[in-house]
């Protein structure tokens, strides 16, 4: 018998089947795809931070997940047996003007509060080869973003749990992590739209640089992972027909990145992806029970955060199904995307 059916190997399902395995629930993930096949496939990878200001229940809940990963990830590389990427290798952002200076100087103050001392946003003069260039000759460096490479989270992930099925009936108590087309069915099942697909595109350069922060710069996120290679991403593309083709917008992200990041000129395009990140109207993780259908539960709504989100996600996940402790935050959970 099983306690806990999981529908969706992404990392939403994939973290929330862990933790309740963790707690000694019995569980199955079930996906036709199998694992990672959707955006959590990608390449990308950034853990960052929103900005220590305007503090609300996403930027505290984010910052609990960000500071759980190490821990979180260590245990699943530990149990798996395989690496996840992971890295607390921070992350350094160019200051583009005055205006730009004087509000980095002062979230700077509001994290020493915010933060809880537990990390650092500062700023400092550029240096060093690995650096966005700045028009102010001045950075931000944080100690509170990672990094991890999303396949090899992914599958370590899996490696802890019984194999994915790619069907099977459901057992127990039923947690949909669908992705961006369950948004889709959740939208057509009550009349309004509850989330929908970004479309994003990324490209992975051979460039060694494993052990610096990665950067931020022009929209774009420069993360390098721990194999040697370095991820660029990404587009956001609300309209597509093509939902895993890349296509000349991924080429201007790339020229992109080059100008803003000249250290890169000469690597070798490896891979180009392309794939669709779910996110949910209230541009939160949507979480919680399901209306109307009792023992089943969303964890849905990643978008651009849901590696970063996934350890605190998984964890109130599994208090909500296996004990019936409703810690979810006002934002985040499933009745605020439902019709008033």
């Amino acid at each position: 018998m099983v306690d806990v059916t999981v529908r969706g190997a992404g990392i939403f399902g994939l973290s929330v089947a862990w933790a309740c395995a963790r707690r000694g629930a019995r569980v199955q993930v079930v996906d036709p795809h199998g694992v990672g096949a959707g955006s959590s496939g990608g390449i990308v990878g950034a853990l960052a931070p929103h900005t220590p200001e305007n503090w609300n229940p996403k930027k505290a809940f984010q910052f609990d997940s960000l500071m759980m990963a190490q821990a979180w990830w260590d245990e699943i590389a530990d149990v798996s047996g395989l690496p996840t990427g992971y890295a607390r290798s921070g992350r350094v952002q160019p200051v583009l003007d005055a205006r730009g200076l004087e509000l980095a100087q002062a979230r700077a103050e509001g994290a020493k509060t915010l933060w809880q001392g537990k990390a650092v946003w500062s700023v400092e003069a550029a240096s060093g080869e690995w650096c966005p260039q700045s028009p102010t000759g001045m950075v931000i460096r944080d100690t509170l973003s990672g990094r991890l490479h999303p396949r090899m989270a992914s599958r370590a992930l899996a490696g802890c749990l019984p194999p994915v099925v790619a069907e099977a009936p459901d057992q127990g108590a039923v947690v949909w992590a669908t992705g961006w087309r369950g948004l889709l069915d959740l939208s057509d099942r009550f009349g309004r739209m509850m989330g929908a697909g970004v479309k994003g595109q990324s490209a992975l350069l051979r460039y060694d640089a494993r052990d610096a922060p990665q950067l931020f710069a022009d929209a774009l996120h420069i993360v390098p992972h721990a194999d040697g290679t370095v991820a660029i991403g990404s587009t956001s593309e609300r309209e597509f027909d093509a939902p895993d083709t890349c296509d000349d917008q991924l080429d201007d992200v790339i020229a992109r990145a080059l100008s803003a990041f000249p250290v890169l000129e000469g690597a070798e395009v490896i891979e180009r992806w392309a794939g669709v990140r779910p996110r949910a109207r209230s541009r939160a993780p949507m979480l919680g029970a399901w209306p109307d259908r009792p023992g089943h539960f969303i964890a849905n709504g990643g978008f651009k955060i849901g590696f970063g989100m996934a350890p605190k996600v998984a964890e109130v996940m599994a208090d909500l199904v296996l004990e019936g402790r409703d810690t979810i935050p006002q934002g985040f959970r499933v009745e605020d995307n439902l019709p008033a």
